[in-house]
């Protein structure tokens, strides 16, 4: 019997109960990247990327150029004094090339061809106005795609992610190593740009699969083997991790499970995402609730889907999403869990402050702490039940919705039901109202 939480028909807190189907990838749909607040681009493995208009599910563009699956794909503003904005999109592809869309005409800005592995990720420095590319090296490049400048060839791997960190630094991914990188501008004037290997760290023990930024202060990675890391993003050293999402006598509030053993894609850090109060977590099948402050974990659910979570992020209000392989879409509330007077406290987590009854004081400064720090759970309020596949990531719109791509080569916009039938009452009334005037006319 499955151990994954359910819920009824009736999801009073579910707003989305409408759906619009988008259809037009032939494959995989693996990216969804935000343009503006109603705009937002796909891509997947088709090598196709496509522009949707989010409140009307309207086609704006069909960008053709990559002939390979889309490996990355990343936003970038420009911030040319002389021009208006303009809203681009950056694609890299299997094919060894990177292109340069403009958002309004839906053309080709720019193209370079002259990787020599694939990039596997994207990043915008909006600051500097520069972006990074990372494959096998890390290049730094201008919005026109000149090459400002790049590393020396660091492994066949890759880089698999990178983030911005304070003081023109970046850290990237590559295989268990974290690599610190400073950007510098030349000193002559000139557009040159340097780009130096500051520091490796190298404490985590498997690949690294996932890395965010929290603040200015602090970013996260975590690994295929559960390992969490959080670090000081201004002298990169550790200032907490967390190893054992698994162990029951860490976490004492939610049901133990019972295994036999863990396999690797079980407790494997799938992705992260933070609010810079907590680290939101999807290790296997499960997501986890981490406190910075406390350095560690306040709620969890370890089978929040049947299948692994590959994409989850926290929204405005104290909910959660998650998505999953299982082609799942699910809604969670993080709640704090009322104790009654009489109720014991939990031991587990605490018992670092006493062991027996050797040290009494100690247990009883651990029970106080204990009754003062409140216990959370996370609670399913809503189930979207849309796709027949794998369910790859999400983009929230606010009031607009929220959009889910998948395996099954559809993006789907879930809609808030209540506000998409009063809008088109609105409508409604106001063509009635149209046509009452024309007729006093007439």
């Amino acid at each position: 019997k499955s151990s994954v939480q359910t819920i009824g028909e009736e999801q009073i807190q579910n707003p989305y109960t409408e759906l619009l189907v988008l259809k037009g990838h032939q494959d995989i749909v693996r990216f969804l990247v935000q343009i503006d607040d109603c705009r937002f681009a796909s891509a997947g493995d088709d090598g196709i990327i496509f522009l949707w208009n989010a409140e009307t599910g309207e086609k704006l563009h069909e960008l053709h150029g990559h002939t390979h699956k889309i490996t990355a794909i990343a936003p970038f503003s420009s911030s040319d004094v002389a021009e208006e904005k303009t809203n681009l999109v950056i694609t890299a592809s299997a094919d060894r090339t990177v292109i340069v869309w403009d958002c309004t005409s839906g053309r080709q800005v720019q193209k370079v061809s002259c990787f020599h592995s694939t990039v596997k990720c994207l990043t915008v420095l909006q600051r500097l106005n520069v972006w990074l590319s990372g494959g096998s090296d890390l290049c730094v490049w201008n919005q026109k795609l000149d090459l400002l400048c790049k590393t020396s060839h660091l492994t066949d791997a890759g880089i698999s992610a990178l983030v911005e960190l304070p003081k023109n630094c970046v850290a990237a991914a590559v295989g268990k190593e974290l690599i610190i990188f400073r950007l510098s501008a030349s000193n002559n004037g000139s557009e040159g740009w340097n780009i130096l290997e500051v520091k490796r760290l190298v404490d985590h023990q498997d690949n690294i699969s996932s890395l965010v930024s929290v603040n200015d202060l602090a970013f996260v990675t975590g690994s295929h083997i559960g390992e969490l890391i959080v670090w000081d993003a201004l002298d990169w050293t550790k200032l907490a991790s967390e190893c054992n999402f698994w162990d029951s006598s860490v976490h004492p509030d939610v049901q133990p499970e019972i295994k036999l053993s863990q396999s690797p894609h079980e407790t494997s850090v799938q992705h992260l995402t933070s609010d810079e109060e907590c680290v939101f977590a999807a290790v296997g099948k499960g997501i986890f609730v981490y406190n910075l402050q406390m350095k560690r974990v306040i709620a969890c659910q370890r089978t929040a889907h049947d299948s692994s979570v590959l994409h989850i992020e926290k929204l405005p209000n104290r909910q959660l999403i998650s998505c999953s392989e299982d082609g799942s879409v699910r809604i969670w509330e993080l709640r704090e869990k009322q104790r009654l007077p009489a109720e014991p406290v939990p031991t587990g987590f605490f018992n670092m402050w006493g062991f027996g009854r050797t040290n009494k004081q100690a247990n009883q400064a651990a029970k106080k702490m204990q009754e003062n720090t409140p216990v959370y759970f996370l609670e399913l309020v809503g189930d979207l039940i849309g796709h027949s596949s794998a369910v790859q990531m999400f983009l929230y719109f606010g009031e607009l919705g929220l959009a889910t791509c998948s395996a099954d080569h559809l993006i789907i916009l879930w809609k808030d039901g209540e506000r998409e039938s009063s809008l088109r009452s609105l409508t409604l009334f106001k063509k009635l109202a149209q046509n009452g005037d024309l007729q006093l006319k007439l």
